[in-house]
């Protein structure tokens, strides 16, 4: 089954909490917590563009903030929803979710900080994507707030280019095995990854094969600084994610803090 880039979420769903099982979500969700506490000591809610299945804003509503998470995929949702459910009330209390495209996505209230993790800004390829989403972060943040990204760092994208990966993993119900093929288009920014997934229902035994392409775009200084700058925003702290190692030819992910 070949999905086109609207579809690739919703399939991508139901193996995703498995792929990314080991990933290290309560360490990234204090190192988080650590930059708001930095550059927005008094935050007390989030927005969360691009919240996949909540599982950092579950960690995030754990630490004591009140999260909204958006994210374009319902499948998505149905997970962070399901999560919802099995947590303590005074957790549950803290989140809330909805479905919508975070380049036009409106919400009542305003936020004392927005973040986007997990390179979901890289997901933004045209110029027009990554402008739609810095409006939407300032229409959405209070005046003294920050918004926390981390994206592909171009520098270290040429530098090191991306190969083929495969990557196998199961639980009790499912095995996965995932074949990753970059194609990379430099004139553009741009990597589009070419994924197979073979999933296996291990009661059953019949395979689901998957086909996917996540388009993924690497972003450079001068161009974040260029978006900021139409916002009224500036950077605030730019460093290597989780590590805080200046940005460089090695550094493939990088945060970004900015803000008025």
């Amino acid at each position: 089954m070949k999905l086109n880039n609207s579809e690739v979420f919703s399939a991508y769903a139901q193996y995703y909490d498995l792929l990314y099982r080991d990933k290290d979500y309560e360490g990234e969700a204090r190192f988080v917590k650590g930059l708001i506490q930095k550059y927005a000591p008094n935050a007390k809610n989030l927005l969360e563009l691009g919240c996949g299945t909540g599982i950092h804003a579950e960690k995030l509503a754990a630490a004591g903030y009140s999260v909204h998470g958006v994210d374009l995929s319902a499948e998505m949702l149905k997970w962070a929803e399901e999560r919802l459910r099995h947590l303590p009330e005074k957790e549950a209390k803290m989140l809330s979710f909805s479905c919508g495209d975070i380049r036009q996505f409106h919400h009542r209230d305003q936020f004392d900080a927005v973040i986007s993790l997990f390179h979901v800004m890289s997901y933004q390829v045209e110029n027009s994507d990554l402008a739609a989403v810095f409006n939407t972060v300032k229409q959405h943040l209070n005046p003294k707030g920050v918004f926390i990204f981390d994206c592909w760092y171009g520098p270290a994208v040429l530098s090191d280019p991306p190969v083929v990966r495969v990557k196998r993993l199961e639980d009790e119900r499912i095995e996965v095995t995932r074949i990753a093929e970059p194609k990379m288009y430099p004139n553009e920014n741009r990597v589009d990854v070419h994924y197979q997934v073979f999933i296996k229902d291990k009661s059953t035994g019949g395979v689901e094969i998957l086909k996917e392409t996540h388009n993924m775009r690497y972003l450079f200084m001068p161009e974040i600084l260029g978006l900021c700058e139409g916002c009224g925003f500036s950077i605030l702290e730019a460093r290597e994610w989780m590590t805080d190692k200046e940005p460089g030819l090695d550094t493939w992910g990088v945060y970004f803090v900015v803000g008025a």
